[in-house]
């Protein structure tokens, strides 16, 4: 990989690991769902005028935003408002390979293999830990909601596997199109209009800043500069670079937020790390699969998936996740 491409993919997961935070700094200011909404339709427009829509069926891309956008991070959002940690939830998403290759193997016939079982094994032994450590510190029902949008984000993987998008930043636009008008609807049921116009209306330069963040750079940049790398590398040597998603977004966390990272923590840290990367980078038998990338939030098994996905039409692809970004 060429020095300046290097560089590229530390920065994308620079950015995805500081989204984490940046979502912290939006939370203080919207409800959960609406920041969700808004993060979604200011990614979506006016980028939906300026790119074409992918050659997929439209079915795919309704399905990836409703698991992606609707209940990945709205799921993320909520569980981060009701007290998961920043730097925490960054590295509990990682544990979504562990989903996308297990939903893989359910539905695309894909084998595991001992060695992506022995990651998956050694993935969820870091959950276990982080699960122990959150819930004598902090509230373990936020801790379970981060781990359901992980799964949430396995299913868009293994969704946007099947979709095999050519394109990922114009996957990601019109992707990005369908969240919006649920997110609000579901806000306006169980965060209530007061909430919503009362976040509006004192809308300042940090939460204006926190929503083009999360929707610009995360999102937009994030997915179309890791789209550009894997249509140059091979998944195999661009995935390991989501690795260090979670490094970044505990130390911001760190930081800036003034988290803690106590000694369950790092343990857990190093054993989910090190399962995913098993997970990731070992290749199963029979159709292999590949990385995905952020997020972080954003976005990604999706991105990954879907630079991928054009690859994996002819020969066999990688497994895996990446891009935690929120």
């Amino acid at each position: 990989m060429r020095p300046v491409h290097f560089a590229l993919a530390v920065l994308v997961a620079a950015v995805w690991g500081v989204n984490f935070v940046v979502i912290e700094v939006g939370l203080r200011h919207f409800p959960p769902l609406l920041f969700s909404a808004l993060r979604f339709l200011v990614a979506a427009l006016p980028a939906v005028f300026l790119v074409r829509r992918p050659r997929v069926a439209l079915r795919w891309i309704v399905a990836v935003g409703l698991a992606l956008g609707v209940a990945k991070f709205g799921l993320l959002f909520i569980g981060m408002r009701e007290g998961m940690p920043a730097g925490l939830s960054s590295l509990v998403l990682q544990v979504q390979a562990v989903f996308t290759a297990v939903f893989a193997a359910a539905t695309l016939g894909e084998r595991l293999g001992r060695v992506r079982l022995t990651g998956m094994a050694v993935a969820l032994t870091g959950i276990a830990v982080a699960a122990v450590g959150q819930g004598a510190s902090g509230p373990l029902g936020a801790f379970l909601l981060v781990v359901a949008a992980a799964a949430a984000w396995g299913v868009s993987n293994v969704l946007t596997r099947k979709a095999a998008p050519p394109d990922a930043l114009s996957w990601m636009v019109w992707v990005s199109l369908v969240p919006p008008l649920p997110l609000i609807v579901l806000s306006l049921l169980f965060e209530g209009p007061a909430a919503d116009l009362a976040a509006l209306r004192s809308l300042d330069l940090s939460g204006l800043g926190a929503v083009c963040f999360v929707a610009w750079v995360a999102t937009l940049f994030g997915f179309g500069a890791w789209g550009f790398l894997l249509r140059r590398y091979d998944a195999s040597a661009v995935a390991p670079f989501s690795l260090l998603v979670p490094v970044f977004g505990m130390t911001s966390a760190a930081l800036l937020l003034d988290e803690g990272i106590t000694a369950p923590d790092a343990l857990a840290a190093a054993l989910l790390i090190g399962g995913v990367t098993l997970v990731s980078l070992a290749r199963g038998r029979g159709t292999a699969t590949e990385p995905a990338a952020d997020a972080a939030a954003e976005p990604t098994g999706t991105v990954q998936r879907a630079g991928a996905g054009s690859r994996a039409a002819g020969a066999g692809s990688q497994t895996a996740r990446a891009g935690s970004r929120g």
